[in-house]
């Protein structure tokens, strides 16, 4: 399978995912990632007490600052992001329960990119919004489930 597109952004539990990712052709040609996703990336090692588990989760934070120059969360995703939570609302979800999935669906939108997840149903009910669904295989993220992005 081809990219469907030149540029996308991924969400976080795809970038998290990424090594797991078995087709990498799915993926945009030029995949991008939103300051929100690194913000999500950022409380990972702060909230386990395991150091294992924090090294782990430092090691996604720096790839991912290593390997991509997010797009920010600006004036333009601030717009798109009241639609958004007003398409959330609509469709009877809470924006609020779905913070960072709807920051990073604003940023999407107000840069004109499909967004590439795991898991589609996240954005369920955001209509501006172009999903490409990503497989990973079924195991969980190190054990944790694929939705537990803050928790990595």
């Amino acid at each position: 399978m081809s990219a469907s597109h030149q540029r996308g952004v991924l969400d976080t539990n795809t970038v998290i995912g990424l090594p797991r990712i078995v087709d990498i052709d799915a993926l945009p040609a030029e995949p991008s990632i939103t300051t929100i996703t690194l913000a999500e990336l950022a409380v990972g090692p702060l909230a386990t007490s395991d150091e294992t588990e924090r090294s782990r989760r430092q090691a996604h934070l720096q790839q991912a600052e290593a390997d991509f120059d997010p797009l920010p969360f600006d004036d333009a995703a601030a717009r798109a992001f009241g639609r958004v939570a007003s398409n959330l609302r609509a469709a009877g979800r809470k924006s609020a329960a779905r913070a960072y999935d709807a920051l990073i669906a604003a940023t999407a939108i107000a840069n004109g990119l499909p967004l590439y997840t795991a898991n589609p149903r996240d954005f369920d009910g955001i209509t501006e919004l172009e999903i490409v669904a990503v497989s990973l295989p079924d195991a969980a993220i190190s054990g944790q489930p694929r939705s537990a992005a803050v928790d990595q």
